[in-house]
């Protein structure tokens, strides 16, 4: 298949490096989605449905505004659950240090929500599709010492990521255990995307670099 484009929405370098791992080939347009806005005004409080609505809003932002013609639009957004609760980016110290207290010699589940829209022209084989998947993970933690919770807290990166915690950096020291799709914990599940990609006629193949004979 030629001339196809898919486009991710979302800032995350851990998620741009997932696909370019995966030998998938795309460019990115970050939306102007204002999350906590979304969750207000639809009263979402299921992490695994949150997860999703805010995907859904990212890819739909994007796929709606300009570059995104013809192209193929992938948004996703992770929550982490925690005891029933879902925690987003922490953005404070002091938030994410709580979490992480808690989280602790425990496990959560991490829920990725992945919506695809297909912007392609019908007559290039466009489907018209916006659809959406949601997989989780469990992950298990080990007992982190005070010590070792404000060190992590100190390099800022718990604060900005769902959960409080990473698997593919600093944050994968404390974790002991992933049961499940472990690309769901970095923020993107590649074989989710092969799946919605199904859905909508095309083969993840082809969105593969083509061979150098």
């Amino acid at each position: 298949m030629t001339n196809l484009r898919l486009i991710l929405a979302s800032a995350s370098p851990a998620r741009t490096k997932l696909l370019q791992s995966a030998g998938i080939d795309h460019e990115v347009l970050v939306s102007d989605v204002d999350e906590d806005a979304v969750t207000a005004r639809y009263g979402v409080t299921d992490p695994l449905d949150t997860a999703l609505l805010l995907a859904r809003a990212k890819a739909e932002a994007v796929a709606a505004g300009p570059g995104a013609e013809g192209a193929l639009v992938l948004g996703c957004d992770s929550v982490f659950e925690l005891d029933g609760k879902p925690y987003g980016k922490p953005y404070t110290a002091e938030v994410a240090r709580n979490r992480l207290t808690a989280m602790s010699g425990a496990s959560g589940i991490l829920h990725t929500g992945h919506w695809l829209v297909d912007n392609r022209d019908p007559d290039d084989g466009g489907s018209g599709a916006t659809i959406g998947a949601v997989a989780s993970a469990e992950v298990h933690f080990a007992a982190m010492s005070p010590a070792e919770i404000e060190a992590y807290i100190a390099t800022g990166e718990p604060l900005q990521v769902a959960g409080s915690f990473t698997i593919d950096s600093l944050g994968g020291a404390f974790i002991t255990r992933i049961d499940g799709d472990p690309h769901t914990v970095v923020g993107l599940s590649v074989s989710t995307l092969r799946d919605l990609l199904a859905r909508t006629g095309i083969s993840i193949t082809d969105l593969w670099p083509s061979p150098v004979l």
